[in-house]
């Protein structure tokens, strides 16, 4: 059985190659469109807002695309010349930095424990171009739940706010920890990520479940990977998602498409 999962959890998961190619610029035409008429929706829900946004990325299973979402949402908000920050709240399987090909450390959790400055987290990236910074999740800690939920947090957030009109929060998926849940009352609303053929609907069920509970403002569903032919949420298979964390070496040994 172990082996099955493994197996399973090797085959969802995109190639460095791969990944390059459904980010930034390398996007195709299709899910560059996609990701613009995110944009564009979520410009209608903040219509009255003219503060920062602060909108966070969840899923319900780890594999759904829930980074690469978080990556091109801000990169195409970035594009039409607004200051948008990112930032890595998966302080527990990391993988912006990666694929931004950033330094991953120092990062949020430094940040938070007051072991690093503002302007020593704060990356400016050249891969994908634009006003896009990015903060990175840092060296993984014994706590995230705990620093995602403190008080810490929260004036960083407000901190950034003075500084940038949209930040965009990259957070673990919810059938796994409940840090996307700590972080609801930090954010303005939830982006949520399910992957075609992958989530299961009752997973998908729990999930939106648990965020409403949370009194978060959910912006809307993306579906990622799907195929023209697909029309709606209808269709979804069971598929053991295993998000394993602990230790550094563990969470550097896994190959994720998050």
């Amino acid at each position: 059985m172990l082996r099955t999962k493994e197996k399973r959890n090797k085959a969802s998961a995109l190639s460095p190659e791969e990944q390059k190619s459904v980010i930034g610029d390398q996007l195709n035409f299709a899910g560059a469109e996609a990701y613009r008429r995110l944009r564009a929706n979520l410009d209608f829900s903040f219509s009255d807002r003219k503060d920062c946004r602060i909108i966070g990325v969840t899923s319900s299973l780890r594999g759904e695309g829930k980074s690469t979402t978080s990556i091109n949402l801000a990169y195409t908000i970035a594009q039409t010349g607004k200051k948008v920050l990112l930032i890595d709240g998966d302080m527990r399987l990391p993988t912006v930095a990666k694929m931004v090909e950033l330094q991953p450390s120092p990062g949020l959790s430094n940040l938070l424990v007051g072991a690093s400055t503002e302007n020593d987290v704060i990356q400016k990236q050249t891969k994908l171009g634009g006003s896009l910074h990015v903060v990175t999740a840092g060296d993984i800690p014994p706590n995230p739940s705990e620093l995602l939920g403190s008080e810490q947090m929260l004036r960083v957030l407000q901190r950034f706010s003075e500084d940038y009109q949209y930040i965009v929060v990259d957070l673990p998926p919810v059938g796994a920890v409940a840090d996307a849940l700590v972080m609801a009352k930090r954010v303005d609303g939830m982006v949520v990520v399910v992957r075609q053929n992958y989530c299961a609907r009752q997973d998908l069920a729990n999930t939106m479940q648990q965020l409403q509970l949370s009194n978060v403002k959910i912006l809307g569903l993306v579906m990622s990977r799907a195929t023209i032919e697909t029309k709606g949420y209808r269709k979804y298979k069971k598929y053991g998602g295993n998000y394993r964390y602990g230790d550094n070496k563990s969470a550097k040994r896994a190959n994720s498409d998050e």
